[in-house]
């Protein structure tokens, strides 16, 4: 019974507190994107402190060493919400390639317009692919990291299906590597439940991937191992 009504104080609160901070990363964004980008980072801090104090569930992260000192970008996967929170706090300024149905949201779209997303129609997947190529190239060139969920979609816990090339292309084209990055947050914050079970979700960091001269779907299959051999290691 605590469980459910720790969750449930718990998701109040994340969705009433959304409204007033991106407001103001709205108000903010004349100043400039780094404003309301660190403006945007208390969200997530204050998310996942809440969640630890709340729902006794908390993180821990594996292999810091392994994140290069010059931007790339990221394969993380997709299990949770927790893990699209978390990763604001896990890696430097970024940028995100997400769905463009979120940038019609009240207030979470106008406010996620102001932080340079990649906004694409999944539908269009020839015209999403040169999409992640073309604006992710003009983000890594304004410094940001570049964060993509590879299967493109929220898995189950333990599920998966093959990694969608355009980050691949994107590595390539800018001549930087891959981060692949494992964690066990669908067991802890399911992907279609809103309870949230304690423990500590683990995200292990792997070593970087140079996609240079290989062929996209060769890397990605070398990912995809990685990352789902780690998170089966995670969920025993």
């Amino acid at each position: 019974m605590m469980l459910i009504l720790r969750s449930i104080l718990f998701t109040v609160i994340m969705f009433i507190s959304i409204v007033p901070l991106t407001i103001l990363v709205i108000i903010l964004r004349p100043f400039g994107h780094k404003t309301s980008y660190n403006t945007a980072l208390v969200w997530p801090r204050f998310i996942t402190w809440a969640c630890k104090i709340l729902c006794r569930l908390d993180y821990s992260i594996e292999g810091e060493e392994n994140i290069p000192e010059k931007n790339c970008v990221v394969f993380i996967k997709h299990s949770s919400a927790y893990e699209t929170i978390a990763q604001l706090i896990l890696f430097p300024r970024q940028t995100w390639v997400l769905k463009r149905e979120l940038m019609w949201a009240p207030f979470l779209g106008w406010a996620l317009a102001c932080l340079y997303p990649i906004a694409i129609n999944r539908n269009a997947r020839r015209i999403a692919i040169a999409q992640v190529i073309e604006q992710g190239k003009n983000r890594l060139a304004k410094g940001l990291w570049v964060m993509i969920f590879p299967e493109g979609t929220r898995m189950r816990a333990g599920g998966t299906r093959r990694y969608g090339v355009s980050g691949t292309l994107l590595a390539q084209e800018a001549n930087t590597v891959i981060l692949p990055v494992a964690h066990n947050a669908g067991d802890f914050w399911p992907r279609r439940g809103w309870r949230k079970h304690p423990g500590t979700i683990r995200f292990v960091i792997g070593p970087p991937i140079d996609p240079a001269g290989r062929e996209a779907r060769e890397v990605n299959e070398e990912i995809q191992s990685w990352i789902e051999t780690k998170i089966a290691e995670l969920r025993n």
